[in-house]
């Protein structure tokens, strides 16, 4: 019911974006998401999203003049990450940045252990977040539905620790960061085939507007 839920409310999103103009710029987009009601669209679905990236940067919407201010912001640092981060999904989502690394490239097999290849690209993601710092940023994990739901759970958990425990060494400040793990809860593929289960084995990194940046944005102050 929770992600019927979900994908009617996105799909609803969806439209009114389409409908306000395709060919668009994500800045502009932004200012879509909630720009009749304030926000309040991004509510609702970042409350029946629940702990996901996407959750994250949807729940995170201010809409309006202040929404496109911040989804230019984001088109910026989006644009970097593309550039220079290797083996990552980079999409803009609203008014944040979604990033989705395979866990085979972070981790080996049933591991929590960040490789050494692996914190390249979180050195290199680092970089870049460091030089925007007015966003708040959700790490999640993913596994795959083998093995038992509790070890999944953990996994997904120590993943996400590992990855943020990382970043904090490369100079984010704690307060930017959570985390959350949520097993095999939440996947994006049927766990039926080989190739399904490789696209659930992620670490999911949400990067969405603080109060700073949203204050500024009204404002209409960002550099």
């Amino acid at each position: 019911m929770k992600k019927i839920k979900v994908f009617v409310i996105i799909s609803i999103l969806a439209t009114s974006i389409f409908v306000s103009g395709c060919g668009a710029s994500n800045a502009v987009k932004g200012g879509v998401i909630g720009g009749a009601s304030g926000g309040v669209v991004g509510g609702v679905i970042g409350h029946y999203a629940g702990n996901t990236a996407l959750g994250a940067i949807i729940g995170a919407a201010v809409g309006g003049t202040a929404g496109a201010l911040i989804g230019n912001y984001m088109d910026k640092q989006a644009e970097e990450m593309q550039n220079d981060i290797a083996g990552a999904k980079i999409e803009r989502v609203g008014e944040g940045i979604k990033i989705t690394f395979d866990s085979g490239i972070l981790f080996a097999v049933n591991s929590s252990v960040l490789q050494s290849h692996a914190k390249l690209n979180i050195d290199k993601l680092s970089v870049i977040l460091n030089k925007y710092p007015d966003t708040n940023i959700l790490v999640t994990g993913h596994t795959d539905s083998d093995g038992s739901e509790p070890f999944n759970q953990t996994l997904s958990e120590q993943r996400a620790k590992s990855v943020s425990d990382y970043m904090l060494s490369r100079g984010i400040p704690t307060a930017r960061l959570s985390i959350t793990g949520l097993g095999e809860k939440d996947p994006v593929a049927t766990n039926d085939t080989a190739i399904g289960k490789k696209q659930n084995r992620r670490v999911e990194i949400a990067v969405f507007a603080n109060d700073d940046l949203k204050d500024a944005a009204a404002k209409g102050v960002i550099n």
